[in-house]
C-alpha cells in the first residue's frame, strides 16, 4: 500500500525541512560512541549462556531425584475421611500420631527429571540421586509403575489387616489357592494353578498363618500330603518339601489367600503408592482396636513392608524418609531391621530411631515409647 505524507508549508524543493532559528539550542550532542568488540562478545556470551541454562533448567535428565516426602498420621483423617476406618469391633481415640512416611521422587516414567533438579538433588543433603536404570526397566510406561505401586499398596493394606488383627488374636479364615509354582520344586508338576489347599497330614488348614507355622514346624525334605479341591473334586497328592530360608520347610509354591477378617478395615489413602506403609497401616489398626493409649500423645513415624505373618521388611529411601518424619515433628522413627545400615549415621537431630524386625516388636515399641519407657529399645548400630 502507497503511503502518503502530507505536504508541509515549510518544505522546500528536494523534500527537506529547514529549523527553525532558537537562540536557545546549544551545539549539538557528539554521537553515541559505538559499543566495543569486547563489549559486544561479553553480552552474546551472556545471551548464549542464559538460552542454554534455561534449556539444562528444564531438559530432561536420564536420572531419579528422591526427596523427603509427606507423612500421614495413620490414626487421623484426610479430608474429614478417616484412613483408617474400622467396623465389627469396638475402636478407641488416641492421644498420638503414628505417622507412615513416604519419598517423592522425579525421574520415573511420566515424571521426568530436569538437569537443574539433579544437580540440586546432588547438592542437597536430604535427597539422593541414581541413574534411572537402577530403578525402572528400560521399556517401563508411566501406567505400568502407576498400577504396580497401586498394587503394592492394596496387598500391604490387605497384609497389615491380617497381621494385625491376628496379632490382637483374632482368627482370620482363608481360602489358600494355588497362583503357581517353583521350577524344580516338589509342588512342581504335582499342583496345578487353581488347586486350593485344604488339609496338610490329616490336619485342615484354615488360614495363611497356620499354613506357614505347619511348614515352619516340618522338616525339610520332608514328604507331606495334601488334600486338595481341583475343579470342585477332592484330592490328594503328596509334595517332597525343599529348605525354607530362616529354618522349616517350603513347598514350592505361590499361594494367592483370599481372606475373610472377622473385622471389616478399610483403609483410605490418596497419591500414595508402594508396600512400605504396611508396618505403620498395621499399627494404626492396633492402636484403634485397643482401649490402651499406646503412643499416649507422642509423635511417633516409621516404614516397613509388612506380610502376613507379621514380618517387617526393608524399604527404599530410608535416609529421605528420617527427614520427613522429623520435618514434621516425629520424635521417634521405627525403622526396619534390614535398613539399619542405611540409617547409621544419618539420624536427624531431635529424632531417635527404633530398630524392628516384627510387627509385635513394632507393637511393643509405641507402647514403651507412650509410657515413657523406651530408653532400652534396640536401635541401629555400626557394624
Amino acid at each position: 500500500m502507497d503511503h502518503t505524507t502530507p505536504a508541509r508549508d515549510d518544505a522546500d524543493p528536494f523534500g527537506t525541512v529547514a529549523p527553525e532559528p532558537d537562540e536557545t539550542m546549544g551545539p549539538p550532542e557528539p554521537a553515541a560512541a559505538a559499543p566495543s568488540a569486547r563489549s559486544m562478545t561479553l553480552s552474546i556470551a551472556t545471551l548464549v549462556a542464559a538460552v542454554l541454562f534455561a534449556v539444562l533448567a528444564v531438559m530432561p535428565a536420564p536420572y531419579v531425584v528422591s526427596s523427603p516426602g509427606p507423612t500421614r498420621d495413620t490414626l487421623g483423617d484426610q479430608g474429614g475421611t478417616p484412613l483408617i476406618a474400622i467396623t465389627g469391633a469396638p475402636t478407641y481415640p488416641s492421644t498420638g500420631q503414628l505417622r507412615l512416611t513416604t519419598v517423592s521422587a522425579t525421574g520415573g516414567p511420566g515424571y521426568p527429571s530436569t538437569a537443574l533438579g539433579v544437580v540440586r538433588g546432588w547438592f542437597d543433603g536430604s535427597s539422593a540421586v541414581r541413574p534411572v536404570e537402577e530403578l525402572y526397566p528400560p521399556d517401563a510406561s508411566k501406567d505400568q509403575v502407576d498400577k504396580a505401586n497401586q498394587v503394592q499398596m492394596t496387598s500391604s493394606q490387605e497384609n497389615a489387616t491380617v497381621a494385625a488383627l491376628e496379632e490382637l488374636g483374632y482368627d482370620v479364615p482363608a481360602t489358600l489357592t494355588v497362583a503357581g509354582t517353583t521350577a524344580g520344586s516338589g509342588a512342581a508338576g504335582v499342583l496345578l494353578v487353581g488347586d486350593i489347599l485344604v488339609a496338610m497330614d490329616g490336619t485342615a488348614l484354615t488360614s495363611f498363618t497356620q499354613l506357614t507355622d505347619v511348614l515352619k514346624a516340618t522338616a525339610a525334605g520332608a514328604t507331606v500330603h495334601l488334600g486338595l479341591d481341583r475343579a470342585g473334586s477332592p484330592i490328594d497328592v503328596d509334595v517332597v518339601t525343599s529348605e525354607r530360608k530362616g529354618g522349616g520347610a517350603q513347598l514350592g509354591v505361590l499361594i494367592n489367600p483370599t481372606f475373610f477378617p472377622p473385622v471389616d478395615v478399610k483403609i483410605k489413602i490418596d497419591d500414595i503408592g508402594g508396600p512400605s506403609a504396611g508396618t505403620m497401616f498395621a499399627l494404626g489398626i492396633i492402636d484403634k482396636l485397643t482401649p490402651e493409649d499406646e503412643v499416649n500423645g507422642q509423635v511417633v513415624a516409621g516404614t516397613g513392608t509388612m506380610d502376613i505373618s507379621g514380618e517387617v521388611g526393608p524399604i527404599g529411601g530410608i535416609r529421605q524418609k528420617l527427614v520427613g518424619a522429623r520435618r514434621d515433628g516425629a520424635t521417634w522413627f521405627l525403622a526396619p531391621t534390614g535398613d539399619c545400615p542405611e540409617v547409621v549415621g544419618h539420624v536427624p537431630d531431635g529424632l531417635r530411631v527404633v530398630r524392628i524386625a516384627t510387627l509385635h516388636e513394632a507393637r511393643e515399641a509405641i507402647t514403651a515409647i507412650g509410657a515413657g519407657t523406651a530408653d532400652s529399645l534396640p536401635t541401629c548400630t555400626a557394624g
